[in-house]
């Protein structure tokens, strides 16, 4: 292990993790014990569930960065995920959890290895999972690592905390802490889990210099903060950002705001001192976050985890300095998003974009010009897409490109998914309602929808029982999931039988992949929608 990597891991016994032979049941060495499955291999790969990567935050360590496991005598079962961090769950979410029930007691992370010893040091990645800070679990088979395995990696999921739980700040946190820092304990738990990799991912055939990190959403952009945040830039040999960065997507924010957002929640709940609400119960800490008003829980500048901006990071040269392979879906958020419920013309768009933009609003207006119906969708379906989560993954990008000092991927993910069947066991969703003031229902997708991409690049369509995939689908994921691969064994996407995907930079015409059932290398085509927003909101 690296000398600075020791720096950040004073509290943790540095014992090398080694494996065990398999004796009735497979087992595993870690650094505080010896994890044990009796779950038989599946296609050649091995899977232990439920790991500890840190102490339970319960009690006085609820709110407090993520202490190191305690050794444990004999051998710790790891036959099933442990349980999903606290959240609220919605009914109509695009996810579900296999998560052994609910509770603050949730720092768990989950292995699976093809590796049949642990001398084999092949390539890993470890897996952050998305829900916007307030939901989601390692354990969605979205995220299964199964057939990552097969192809030969040591895939790794993660939990971390969320919501109230995970990034909860208050001017007495800040006080107590010994970093004069609060919240972003869902941030350090995903630090913790990395350490752990670093520390044990040997004993299970991995390498813990050739760690890649990867994420959708609220997961993509806590990869882009552990790039550049000072405790985890160490922890990757390569990033993968699918949706997200933390620039103009949930950017963190002052540490003086937060703890205001945090004083209000503390009274809505009726709690006059931390003590008071680490004496609340989680579900009742839970109801409380549901009821207050006006109060959202995410990430901060606590000046530990990042002290800086990631544009002023970047633009300095400080974040990690490792290839990423970033991009986009083409419908992160649909059309009526900018239109609402107006007719899709060029009048209609052009009152949309300068009520966001104002007197700032003409080089958006002059980069979003449309003229006939197809093309105003299409212009506010970018622009919609832009502004909830793609223009802050391009700025991210481009930063990298600039200052990074290794090669950037990007890509355009296309391809339409089949319908929405419902969750499994429950019937179809009932059609949605028209949008409000319109009596036309709403468009069904015209793109890629946000996380569509997930299952297709991690090679689990099959898991998904939620929707019914045709050929092209799998066409799709073969190729999506080949190319992810290529990136987490070598830092390069280009494989054999694949189309060849040029690094992304001014030389190559800004050419990234477009990901669909003909995938193909293509000039950025809207570039100038970028640059032109960059000009209007970027910092």
């Amino acid at each position: 292990m690296r000398a600075s990597m020791r720096m950040l891991l004073p509290a943790i016994a540095l014992c090398a993790a080694s494996a065990l032979p398999a004796s009735g049941a497979d087992r595993v060495k870690t650094a505080n014990g010896i994890v044990e499955s009796t779950v038989p291999p599946r296609n050649g790969v091995r899977s232990f569930k439920g790991l500890p990567f840190a102490q339970p935050p319960v009690g006085d360590l609820r709110w407090r960065e993520p202490q190191p496991v305690k050794d444990w005598p004999g051998a710790r079962s790891a036959d099933k995920f442990g349980p999903t961090c606290m959240q609220r769950l919605s009914p109509n979410a695009d996810y579900w959890l296999r998560g052994d029930g609910m509770s603050e007691d949730c720092l768990y992370l989950n292995v699976w290895t093809p590796a049949k010893s642990g001398r084999e040091k092949l390539p890993v990645l470890v897996y952050i999972f998305g829900g916007g800070f307030q939901n989601g679990d390692g354990s969605e088979p979205r995220y299964d690592g199964e057939s990552m395995a097969r192809k030969g990696i040591v895939t790794v999921s993660v939990n971390y905390r969320t919501n109230v739980f995970g990034f909860f700040v208050h001017p007495d946190l800040t006080k107590e802490s010994p970093h004069h820092a609060s919240g972003n304990y869902g941030l350090l738990d995903q630090v913790a889990a990395l350490r752990w990799v670093q520390q044990n991912i040997a004993a299970f055939g991995g390498d813990p210099t050739r760690v890649t990190i990867a994420g959708e959403s609220a997961g993509s952009i806590s990869v882009s903060a552990l790039m550049a945040s000072p405790l985890s830039r160490s922890l990757m040999a390569g990033a993968i950002c699918e949706s997200g960065a933390a620039i103009a997507s949930l950017p963190p924010r002052p540490l003086a705001e937060a703890e205001q957002n945090g004083v209000k929640f503390a009274a809505a709940a009726g709690a006059e001192s931390l003590a008071a609400l680490r004496a609340m119960s989680a579900q009742q800490l839970q109801d409380a976050a549901a009821r207050a008003q006006g109060v959202r829980f995410s990430t901060v500048m606590d000046g530990y985890f990042l002290s800086k901006t990631l544009t002023e990071i970047a633009l300095a040269g400080e974040q990690a300095k490792v290839p990423l392979l970033a991009g986009s879906n083409t419908e992160e958020q649909g059309a009526r998003a900018v239109l609402a419920a107006g007719d899709p013309t060029p009048e209609t768009l052009a009152a949309a974009i300068r009520k966001f933009y104002g007197e700032k609003a003409e080089p958006v207006l002059k980069a979003y010009a449309a003229t006939t119906t197809d093309e105003v969708f299409e212009a506010a379906m970018h622009l919609a897409s832009a502004r909830f989560i793609s223009y802050g993954t391009w700025k991210w990008t481009e930063l990298h490109m600039q200052t990074g000092g290794k090669p950037v991927y990007r890509y355009l993910y296309a391809k339409v998914r089949p319908p929405y069947l419902g969750m499994p066991g429950q019937p179809p969703p009932a059609p949605p309602a028209p949008a409000p003031g319109s009596a036309q229902p709403p468009q069904a997708p015209r793109g890629a929808v946000h996380s569509a991409e997930i299952q297709y690049a991690m090679g689990n369509l099959d898991l998904d029982k939620r929707y019914t995939w045709e050929p092209a689908d799998y066409d799709v994921s073969k190729a999506m999931q080949a190319y992810f691969v290529n990136f987490i064994k070598t830092g390069k996407p280009d494989g054999p039988g694949l189309p060849p995907w040029p690094a992304y930079r001014p030389e190559t015409g800004y050419q990234r992949m477009r990901i669909d059932v003909t995938s193909q290398a293509e000039p950025e085509p809207h570039r100038s929608r970028y640059l032109a927003l960059d000009a209007v909101v970027g910092r």
